[in-house]
């Protein structure tokens, strides 16, 4: 039997001023998952984790948690969610106990009940032998898992995460998801986390990938890796404009200009090489060839790679 949907969005959309951030949005999201919603800077992301989070009122549609309206049933869907934001929202003079403590007052617990909370956390997420310290002496790694203790003090189902690799080194990375995998199977919690990272996303159950406010794909990182339907050559050339059309006329299908060489997908791509050589000797300087990868998937999907999107403008609401 399918596990039942916990997260479900229905042609979600918002507007800051004349910019629409969210298009139209809709998709589920089955309990038990970790989903990475994917995406470059300005796509969206920030948005969709705000609106989530009861932060943020959507324009239109709706969104609903564990079966709650994230507008109209603010306070269940606050009880159902845990939420660990891009930067640190630790309390740095504080020790860390201190900090579980104070989180565990905004929920009602206390007492017996919230120290052994508390302590359990710790412990499971690798901290508990720096439970007096003051958070101000912790890692960046360290800072990360006490605030995904804190989020998870009041058992939630959902957990919601926004950009969670923020300034961690790979190894940092790789603990941190080891501990949602072990989330999802102590405690059955789904994880959401908004990543412009392709490697976060590829390990995730599955992937939503949202550009321009628009719900792009949603399916596991596998099955997105199929829509290339072979492999992807690089193809390195003096004239690439020149070649490109020829290239298209000889043996079909769409080739890509992609950072000064042509890139191609084709079926059985190592094969391929000799005969693409020989039908334009002289001119292709060297060809490679790999399996897709997610940034092939976003490039096939949009028509634009995925860094000509970083670093622009946010989708945050503008100041003011």
């Amino acid at each position: 039997m399918a596990a039942a949907n916990i997260v479900e969005l229905s042609s979600l959309t918002h507007r800051y001023a004349d910019r629409v951030a969210l298009r139209d949005l809709t998709m589920d999201v089955s309990a038990g998952t970790i989903l990475a919603i994917l995406g470059p800077n300005g796509g969206g992301k920030t948005t969709l984790f705000r609106i989530l989070a009861t932060l943020l009122t959507p324009t239109a549609g709706t969104a609903r948690i564990a079966g709650h309206d994230v507008v109209t049933a603010q306070g269940a869907v606050r009880a159902a969610i845990g939420v660990v934001f891009q930067y640190p929202s630790l309390d740095e003079k504080l020790s860390v106990l201190e900090n579980m403590h104070h989180q565990g007052h905004l929920y009602g617990l206390s007492g017996a009940a919230l120290r052994t909370r508390s302590r359990e956390l710790l412990q499971r997420f690798g901290v508990d032998a720096r439970s007096g310290d003051t958070v101000e002496k912790l890692s960046g790694g360290l800072k990360r898992r006490v605030e995904l203790a804190k989020a998870m003090l009041h058992r939630p189902s959902v957990l919601l995460l926004d950009e969670p690799s923020t300034g961690l080194d790979p190894a940092v990375k790789l603990a941190l998801f080891q501990q949602l995998v072990e989330l999802k199977e102590r405690e059955g919690v789904t994880t959401l986390l908004t990543t412009h990272l392709m490697d976060e996303a590829d390990r995730c159950d599955r992937i939503a990938i949202v550009d321009q406010g628009k719900l792009v794909a949603l399916d596991s990182a596998a099955a997105l890796k199929q829509v290339i339907g072979g492999d992807v050559l690089t193809i390195t050339t003096a004239d690439p404009h020149a070649l490109r059309p020829r290239i298209e006329a000889r043996f079909g299908g769409a080739i890509t200009l992609v950072d000064g060489g042509l890139r191609v997908e084709r079926e059985c791509g190592a094969a391929f090489v000799p005969t693409l050589i020989e039908a334009f000797p002289g001119e292709i300087e060297s060809v490679t060839v790999g399996k897709p990868t997610l940034d092939d998937v976003f490039l096939h999907l949009t028509g634009h790679r995925f860094e000509e999107r970083r670093g622009g403008e946010t989708d945050a609401q503008p100041a003011g």
